[in-house]
């Protein structure tokens, strides 16, 4: 078991790679040679916001094996290996197969009818609107089940039930990059396509370790040809950081003080792209002003790294033609994500690195559909990216709807926090969620599961029982998985693909699209309801929803349509536009979303850590990743055999070795993590992979979110999972 680990831990570098070439020689996803090649059909993966194509090899209508796709212009036929074993997940003895309710608390789950479990879902819905108004009630959704299935849930529980609350696990993982675009761009607009990271010269990857959140990724990279310089800004030395041409170990959370140090150098050395800035940005003055105060000397001493490499990498992003700068969890979870966020996208704009190939200020998405919530899930915006506040854009989506507009909220959701604090202060008093473990993977986990057994009513949508958040469930309503249902996924690069039923979900299973359905008919929502009948009738409906919207689709005609063109990319409007190729950028005629068209430099002064550490808790804990094999609270990826062969089984923490021996721990050992919200044992590495005074868990076990801090950003209302003040001590 010791080796074992070691052994995983090692995985994810060299042998990812040989993943991506040879799959076969692990026994991944292996394609029956007796198949003809008439006997497949394509359908996008349901893991990450890759967006993968897989060809999914059909016997007697349903799919038994898949390879990956050679010609969709995301994965050029490679696949990871959550990828390769996607249809595993769905072989499982521990599905939902029956709605299940709990008569009473202390009682045991007992099997219903499709039609009971309807009943109760509305009496008991209806009751506690009815008593404690409409905000007693809210629904958490997800980035992984279908655009039309989100779209649908929004509109059922705020236009057809009166919620006036619901967000999604999304708000996890990309709650800051959309609210760092909106704010800079006007829209929240990723401007890349994926072949981006291949005509780069300079490729900056922040807080991301890309070789194993999303290797199809790196292989990109690895396609570059104009010999890119990668540098990875990371406090650990990961699997990324060891590929990079440079790596930057900064202190945790010091990458704000760190992009303002390096915007004053920029403007200091004169790696400016004046015509850029003065005709596409405005606040350029202020923002100078502000970063003024950050030379190379004050940066330096806080972010552990030395004046000649915070020179260099301002000579790297200033002086080369095409850069591009990328970043994922490890700056989005934090308690200043946003304005992180926003100080990559000024690195940018400064010098112009923008709506050209090989260049751009680009957050890349976790969750496969992750965009499409961004977009259509009814909680932080109207359907669209249309603003619930404005008059205008509500009587536009009622009129296209066929829905009163008087049903349409005047603002915004609560968020995701502010919802499970509505628990604790009782002004929420049942809860609907779909598609996700929250009980997993929400920070400070005791809280909320104390918080969840104090609702009046919890109803849990979900492919498999056995989740933490299913087992504390009232109403268990099983769905069908990716692969056992139709719709569209959004990826990173905001590229559209289908995802297609190839098997039947096991037992009484339905879609989530056909559950919503049932559930608005038995609410007795009218006629609005009847032109949802399909998936793709509903995709009709989100694609005049977007008209003159930056993300307008109009120019679809169908699924038919995205399957041919290999899926495409966010706008296609109807009336064409500057450039309908498969692979568009944004921005090329540098005209944003704002008022004035020009983006927006935003800054902020720079504030404390929440957690701070000290003699009683000395280290910081890092969290993200811990394999390729591995995905989120990992419900789906723990029911493949080979995938559970690829990562340690058991919880632990990485540690650097000099602190190990400080400590005294051996090897291997087992010790207890505390923090001043709980504490886990798990089993410890000794690695210098982490500096010293860090340490490092993977997000994908359940112990590592009982001790996490609860903070979020205030802009983005992000979680902050990365920078929680701990202490290790040998078990017992």
């Amino acid at each position: 078991m010791k080796l074992a680990s070691l052994e995983c831990r090692a995985f994810d570098g060299p042998l990812t790679e040989r993943l991506l070439r040879d799959p076969g020689a692990f026994g991944l996803g292996q394609v029956p040679r007796h198949l003809s090649p008439e006997a497949t059909t394509k359908s996008v993966c349901g893991y990450c916001a890759t967006g993968c194509a897989l060809n999914l090899h059909l016997r007697d209508g349903e799919a038994v094996n898949l390879s990956p796709e050679t010609d969709y212009p995301v994965n050029l036929g490679m696949a990871c290996p959550k990828g390769w074993e996607a249809l595993a997940a769905l072989d499982a003895d521990d599905r939902a197969t029956t709605p299940l309710y709990r008569p009473s608390r202390g009682e045991a789950l007992e099997p219903i009818s499709w039609t009971r479990a309807a009943e109760i879902f509305c009496e008991r819905m209806r009751r506690c609107l009815d008593e404690h108004g409409n905000e007693s009630a809210a629904f958490l959704s997800t980035g992984q089940i279908c655009t039309e299935e989100m779209a649908l849930l929004g509109c059922f529980a705020k236009f057809g039930m009166g919620m006036v609350h619901g967000d999604g696990n999304t708000r996890q993982c990309m709650a800051t990059a959309v609210t760092a675009y909106k704010e800079s761009f006007g829209f929240d607009a990723p401007p890349y396509t994926y072949a981006d990271f291949e005509q780069s010269d300079v490729i900056v990857l922040v807080g991301s370790n890309l070789c194993i959140t999303h290797p199809i990724l790196w292989q990109r990279i690895l396609r570059n040809q104009r010999s890119p310089e990668v540098i990875a800004i990371d406090p650990r030395a990961t699997e990324t950081a060891s590929h990079a041409s440079t790596h930057l170990a900064l202190r945790p959370k010091s990458d704000l003080t760190l992009f303002y140090g390096i915007a004053h150098l920029l403007i200091r050395e004169g790696w400016v792209d004046p015509d850029f800035v003065d005709q596409h940005t405005s606040g350029y003055e202020a923002f100078a002003e502000h970063v003024s105060a950050f030379p190379p000397d004050q940066v330096a001493a806080v972010t552990g790294l030395s004046e000649g490499q915070l020179l260099g990498l301002a000579r790297s992003i200033g002086t080369k033609e095409r850069v591009s700068l990328w970043w994922t969890m490890g700056v989005n979870q934090s308690h200043e994500a946003t304005r992180t966020a926003q100080a990559i996208i000024n690195l940018a704009l400064l010098t112009g690195n923008i709506g050209r190939p090989g260049t751009g200020a680009n957050s890349i998405t976790g969750q496969c559909n992750a965009m499409g919530s961004r977009l259509f899930s009814n909680t932080t915006n109207l359907l669209g990216g249309h603003a619930f506040e404005n008059a205008a854009h509500r009587a536009k989506v009622a009129g296209l709807l066929g829905i009163h507009e008087e049903r349409l909220p005047r603002c915004k959701s609560h968020a995701y926090d502010q919802i499970i604090d509505g628990i604790e202060e009782g002004s929420v008093r049942a809860l609907w969620t779909i598609a996700t473990n929250s009980l997993h993977s929400w920070g400070n986990r005791k809280r909320l599961r104390g918080l969840l057994e104090k609702l009046e009513f919890l109803v849990v949508q979900d492919m498999y029982v056995s989740t933490d958040t299913a087992r504390c469930a009232d109403l268990v309503l099983p769905a069908a998985g990716w692969g056992e249902k139709d719709g569209t996924f959004i990826n990173s690069e905001r590229r559209i693909g289908v995802t297609k039923k190839v098997r039947r979900a096991p037992g009484q299973a339905l879609a989530d699209f056909q559950i919503l359905r049932l559930l608005a008919k038995t609410w007795g929502c009218g006629s609005w309801i009847d032109r949802w009948d399909s998936p793709e009738s509903a995709f009709q409906i989100l694609k005049a929803v977007t008209r003159d919207q930056p993300c307008e689709i109009t120019g679809i005609d169908g699924y038919r349509h995205l399957d041919d063109a290999g899926g495409i990319q966010w706008p296609y409007p109807d009336k064409g536009g500057p450039s309908m190729d498969q692979e568009r950028r944004l921005f090329a005629d540098g005209q944003f979303h704002t008022e004035d068209h020009k983006a927006r430099f935003i800054y902020d002064r720079v504030t404390a850590s929440p957690e701070i550490v000290n003699d009683a808790y000395p280290f910081i804990l890092l969290t993200g990743r811990g394999s390729s094999a591995q995905w989120h609270t990992q419900t789906r990826t723990s029911k493949s055999e080979i995938l559970r062969q690829l990562h340690p089984r058991e919880a632990y923490v990485e540690m650097h070795p000099e602190d190990a021996a400080s400590l005294g721990l051996d090897p291997f050992e087992r010790v207890r993590v505390s923090t001043r919200h709980g504490q886990v044992e798990v089993m410890v590495i000794q690695t210098p992979t982490v500096g010293r005074g860090q340490v490092f868990m993977p997000m994908h076990y359940p112990e590592t979110n009982q001790i996490t801090h609860p903070s979020v950003d205030p802009h983005s209302r992000q979680p902050s999972y990365k920078a929680t003040a701990v202490a290790i001590a040998r078990n017992g």
